[in-house]
């Protein structure tokens, strides 16, 4: 790895994928050049576009070029078409999230000035969630899915927990909230499933353990639903797995006014991933009116993990300057209809290069 630049490979997507990666580019390309980062972005393309150059829709040098870089950039994929891997139609999403052993998904989600939300207060917290196992059957076993049809009348889906992968992404929690407000919510349902969720509980007490600066609470997660509606701004780093997780970073996303506003990205020791935490909407796609936000904020945080692992200002900083301007962005108006704005795609996309060029 080249330790004073970073090698990103792009991949625009599905739907209104190519849009949204096309502004969120030029936001990347805008902060490399006023904070020196040397970042180099190669384009390749996954889903329809490579099933329908190359018969598959990720190819295996794909990863292997992903592999030798220092993050992946993935618009948004059309997941639900991609239903059989023997005729090509492998999941991206998924691929690389198991791949690359992408284990955190962090999805920060807030409040801005300006937008409509149906929040009762202002809230800014983030949460972290597992993202290799529990009950997605695409990715918990070693060979072939958890999901099995008994009779045609009865599935048993089996939920996957390994106390590793607990441990994990209870200090990933823990890291992120040392450098907030020092407090970690542990979200389970170990009144029910007391094994599996007994073991996550563990392992987040021993992660508390080990922050002594850090306060840690925990809720049963239908508990936690209704307090996220009720008082939003008391949570800070909400941890738990990866179905409660995917569930709440959507509720947290929709109460801040629009699940284009929550980036997204997911997290390993050596690879990271920015992906938009929404789907590919196909039905307004090439229409330019798609919010590219999340995308945007995603590579933020891609930013921000690269600084990190380098202790690089220079990308800390980066990742920083991207939100300020998009908060800026989003309270002059200048977004898409969606948060109340006046602009398309392209014209939000441009409305933060110049915050970041100004």
């Amino acid at each position: 790895m080249n330790r004073n630049a970073m090698h990103l490979i792009v991949l625009p997507g599905d739907g209104i994928g190519p849009e949204i990666t096309e502004a969120t580019v030029s936001v990347l390309e805008a902060v490399s050049d006023r904070f020196g980062l040397g970042l180099r972005l190669e384009h390749d393309i996954a889903g329809h576009e490579s099933l329908k150059r190359h018969g598959i829709t990720v190819r295996p040098e794909l990863l292997e070029k992903v592999q030798a870089a220092d993050g992946l950039v993935l618009g948004p994929m059309s997941t639900f078409d991609y239903t059989d891997e023997s005729k090509g139609g492998i999941n991206p999403s998924m691929f690389f999230r198991k791949k690359l052993d992408l284990f955190a998904n962090v999805r920060p989600a807030r409040t801005y000035p300006g937008v409509p939300h149906p929040a009762v207060e202002p809230f800014d917290l983030v949460v972290v969630r597992e993202n290799t196992e529990g009950f997605y059957a695409d990715r918990n076993m070693e060979s072939g899915g958890s999901e099995m049809l008994v009779t045609p009348d009865v599935c048993v889906s089996m939920r996957r927990i390994t106390r590793e992968c607990c441990a994990r992404i209870a200090r990933a929690a823990f890291r992120i909230a040392a450098t907030r407000s020092g407090r970690v919510h542990a979200v389970h349902k170990a009144n029910v499933l007391k094994i599996g969720d007994g073991m996550f509980l563990e392992e987040c007490r021993k992660a508390a353990a080990d922050f002594p600066g850090v306060t840690m609470d925990e809720y049963i997660v239908d508990a936690m639903a209704a307090h996220l509606v009720r008082a939003p701004g008391k949570f800070d780093v909400i941890v738990t797995t990866n179905m409660f997780g995917d569930i709440l970073s959507d509720l947290t996303a929709e109460l801040s006014g629009s699940i284009g506003l929550g980036g997204s990205v997911n997290a390993g020791t050596g690879h990271a991933m920015a992906q938009a935490a929404h789907g590919s909407a196909p039905d307004i796609a090439g229409q330019d009116r798609a919010n590219p936000f999340s995308l945007i904020l995603s590579a933020a945080q891609l930013l921000g993990w690269h600084a990190e692992r380098l202790g690089s200002e220079a990308f800390a900083g980066a990742a920083r300057a991207i939100e300020t301007a998009v908060a800026e962005a989003v309270q002059a108006g200048e977004a898409t209809v969606d948060v109340g704005g006046r602009l398309g795609t392209r014209e939000t996309g441009r409305a933060v290069v110049r915050r970041l060029t100004a």
